[in-house]
């Protein structure tokens, strides 16, 4: 018997369609509607233009189109569901190609029929020729780079695995040195390149082989060292084309020229740190191992008087969130040939562990390391400790925006902080009278900044 579909029936319907499907369901005005994100689209009718959310879904993740529901997520209905279901079929079946696993549903309220396209392991899933891929709530085709790196999905290969279009004959001195200091390796040969999978079956170096080469044609390192502002540069050093394995050495090094002082009492010298090395250390590190290398871009390290901020090309390995990211709950290699070497050289720590590790080592102080994550980047800033200093929440908010921010004013720290004027001056004052904050001009032209 057909069930009767009323507001009550579609209520309830609604509230756990979106509950499985981790959306949020809304009531405005006597109207209901459902919005769309990056795993759900909403269809009003079936025609030809869900296909390229098919490709779309079948590249890049798992996701559901839901036909029936018009983009404001008012429930329209589909007249002959039976029908429509085997429209969408033989719409899949004739335009993507290869076939990509999905599966239909009807849904009585409505009716309704639900699409669910499974992320598949043949890509690239190609609609009219081209892939696409979801942007937020949009479904646009990819870029050429981009469907490089699905066709290398679909062969279950890494671009570090590629062969190198660069010299055929690469020297390694620099890993040679390495291996035989840290490793005790004693003979070092093509053999080893080989077991190191540097080099492939036909004898040729791979993608990994150059970066680990002492010279290559990769972007490096751009690290930039300023004043109290983004205006003052102090230095610049930019390193490309060598060993990532000297990148890490010069790295390292600039860190420990200014962040790492000697305090001497007596006949006793002991070594402190501005930021933790480690926590620097393993920021740069993993940059370095998880880089999408194929960008023309260089990892950034812009050095402050207050922070340091990593920010690393290529964003976050395919399958791996946001959340999960943040919380350290997974770990994808992107770059296994590279990782495994940097954890045999004891450069890096287990998989995993790296947002734990900083955020373990900033523990008792009142300000914390911050980290982004965008589409084509992630972005990690350390700050420089202050040990001892009890600062409530919104202090620290305050804090940490003057680390990144340089000297500004208290206009501008409302209007990135979202707080009001007053609050945000009060604030500053707190932070003033226990020389936290340091006070610049008076007036309108009052701008606020860390004491050096």
């Amino acid at each position: 018997m057909k069930r009767k579909c009323n507001e009550k029936n579609y209520v309830a319907f609604a509230l756990y369609f979106c509950y499985a499907n981790g959306m949020k369901f809304n009531r405005m005005g006597g109207r209901f509607f459902m919005k769309e994100n990056k795993t759900l689209e909403l269809k009003s009718a079936i025609t030809n233009r869900f296909l390229k959310t098919v490709s779309a879904y079948a590249n890049f993740g798992t996701g559901k189109i839901l036909f029936g529901v018009d983009d404001d997520g008012n429930k329209i209905g589909i007249k002959n569901p039976k029908e429509g279901c085997l429209d969408i079929e033989n719409k899949i079946n004739d335009a993507i190609e290869p076939r990509p696993h999905f599966s239909i549903e009807i849904l009585p309220e409505g009716p309704l029929v639900e699409l669910t396209v499974e992320e598949g392991a043949d890509k690239p899933y190609l609609y009219k020729g081209k892939a696409y891929r979801r942007s937020d709530t949009a479904t646009v085709p990819v870029e050429q780079i981009e469907l490089k790196r699905l066709i290398l999905k679909g062969i279950h290969t890494n671009f570090e695995e590629l062969p190198y279009r660069g010299p055929a004959e690469l020297t390694f001195h620099i890993l040679e040195e390495r291996l035989r200091s840290q490793l005790k390796i004693k003979n070092f040969d093509k053999d080893t390149l080989r077991t190191l999978g540097l080099l492939n079956v036909d004898k040729q170096y791979n993608n990994a082989g150059a970066l680990l080469s002492d010279h290559n044609d990769f972007p490096g390192v751009d690290i930039v060292r300023f004043g109290s502002t983004i205006n003052e540069i102090r230095e610049r050093r930019k390193i490309d084309g060598k060993s990532i394995l000297l990148l890490y050495d010069e790295g390292m090094q600039l860190f420990e020229r200014y962040y790492c002082y000697e305090i001497i009492e007596g006949d006793f010298r002991e070594m402190k740190e501005l930021i933790p090395k480690e926590a620097f250390r393993e920021a740069f590190a993993n940059a370095l191992v998880h880089r999408i290398w194929d960008l023309g871009a260089p990892i950034k390290i812009s050095m402050f008087p207050k922070s340091i901020e990593i920010v690393s090309p290529g964003g976050l390995p395919h399958g791996i969130s946001k959340d999960e990211y943040l919380m350290g709950a997974l770990s994808q290699l992107r770059n296994p040939i590279i990782g495994n070497l940097f954890y045999r050289l004891k450069i890096i720590e287990m998989f995993g562990t790296v947002i734990r590790r900083i955020r373990y080592l900033y523990e008792a102080s009142p300000v914390k390391p911050e980290f982004q994550v965008f589409e084509n980047s992630i972005s990690i800033v350390l700050p420089v400790l202050v040990d001892d200093v009890p600062m409530t929440a919104d202090e620290k908010k305050v804090y940490g925006a003057l680390q990144r921010g340089g000297i500004v004013t208290s206009k501008e720290l409302s209007e990135s902080l979202a707080m009001t004027k007053s609050k945000v001056l009060r604030l500053l004052q707190a932070l003033y009278k226990r020389k936290l904050v340091k006070i610049e001009g008076n007036g309108r032209s009052t701008k606020y900044c860390l004491p050096e």
